[in-house]
C-alpha cells in the first residue's frame, strides 16, 4: 500500500477533493508569506504612502487573524464564541474607513469657477432689444 492509500482510510472519501483544494490554498499562502517577508517591514513601509501603509497593515493583521480562526476551527473551538471573532469585526471596520478615504480620494472635485461660469452663460440675460419683442405669452388664464 502507498502512502496515499494509508492517507485515504484515515478520513472519508467525500471530502478528499476539499482537502486536495485546501492543501493547494496553503501552498499559495505559503508562497505569498515567503514574498511578503523577503522585504523587511521598513523598506516595504518606505516606498509607499501613510495610505497604502495603512491598507498593508490591515490586509497582514486580518490574513493572521483568519489564519487563527482556521486553526481555532481545527482545534474543536467554536471561533464564533472566541475574541478573535470581535477583532476581524475591528479590522473590517477600519477596512471601511480606508475604503471610504479612498473613495472620497477618486471622488470629481468641484471647479466652482467653471461651474459659475457655465451657468451665466446658459441663462437668458434679457437686454433692451429683447424685452419689447418678446413672443412669450403672457400669464395668466388659460383660454378654452
Amino acid at each position: 500500500m502507498s502512502e496515499d492509500d494509508n492517507n485515504m482510510e484515515e478520513y472519508p472519501t467525500e471530502i478528499h477533493d476539499y482537502l486536495v483544494t485546501f492543501e493547494k490554498s496553503l501552498g499559495s499562502v505559503d508562497e505569498m508569506l515567503k514574498t511578503m517577508m523577503s522585504v523587511s517591514r521598513s523598506e516595504l513601509l518606505q516606498k509607499v504612502d501613510p495610505l497604502e501603509q495603512a491598507k498593508l497593515d490591515l490586509v497582514s493583521m486580518y490574513a493572521l487573524n483568519s489564519m487563527f480562526w482556521v486553526y481555532l476551527a481545527t482545534q474543536g473551538i467554536n471561533p464564533k464564541e472566541h475574541p478573535v471573532k470581535q477583532e476581524l469585526e475591528r479590522i473590517r471596520t477600519y477596512m471601511n474607513k480606508v475604503k471610504e478615504i479612498t473613495d472620497k480620494k477618486k471622488a470629481s472635485r468641484l471647479d466652482k469657477g467653471a461651474a459659475s461660469r457655465f451657468v451665466k452663460n446658459a441663462l437668458w440675460e434679457p437686454n433692451a432689444e429683447n424685452e419689447h419683442s418678446s413672443k412669450t405669452p403672457a400669464k395668466g388664464k388659460k383660454r378654452q
